[in-house]
């Protein structure tokens, strides 16, 4: 029996900027559901370099390309956002083991949310796993090259940030 419904998932994160790993899990996961949604933590607890609206547009740009993929903001938690997208898994990017320790605590958490809203992790590109948001934000303030870190878009978003 063929599923007429659509497998949605969901992948959440600060996206400050989105990196060449958060779009490389993106456009993998992409391959796995019908649906992928990209959302966009309103993030009330850090203080982030872009506005969330700047996040969502930044995070648009990098992955227009990516046809089944929709970005989306939220705020509070993610098995809520799950249950109002009904969405069938959460897709997280791990790249070393210290993210692996934090997000199976976050995974099982979920689960006892939102018991049937499974945890997917995925591993960037191993020449990707070393990049993370707040090290292309500190080399870029720095004026260093994150031309390898980050898409296009993301560096030129940044630009005016290196000129600070």
């Amino acid at each position: 029996m063929v599923s007429t419904s659509s497998r949605i998932a969901v992948y959440s994160g600060t996206f400050d900027p989105i990196t060449l790993g958060h779009e490389d899990v993106v456009r993998r996961a992409s391959g796995l559901f019908d649906t992928l949604i990209v959302a966009v933590a309103v993030a009330h607890h850090k203080k982030t370099r872009f506005s969330l609206e700047e996040r969502m547009l930044i995070a648009q740009q990098a992955l227009k390309d990516v046809h089944n993929v929709r970005v989306v903001p939220f705020d509070g938690l993610i098995m809520d956002f799950c249950a109002a997208e009904e969405a069938v898994a959460v897709v997280r990017g791990i790249r070393n083991m210290t993210d692996f320790d934090y997000e199976s605590q976050m995974a099982a958490m979920n689960r006892k949310l939102l018991p049937e809203v499974e945890t997917v992790f995925l591993l960037p590109r191993a020449e990707l796993q070393c990049i993370s948001s707040t090290l292309v934000r500190e080399i870029s303030q720095l004026g260093g090259d994150v031309s390898q870190m980050v898409s296009p878009t993301v560096a030129t978003a940044l630009r005016p940030l290196m000129a600070a």
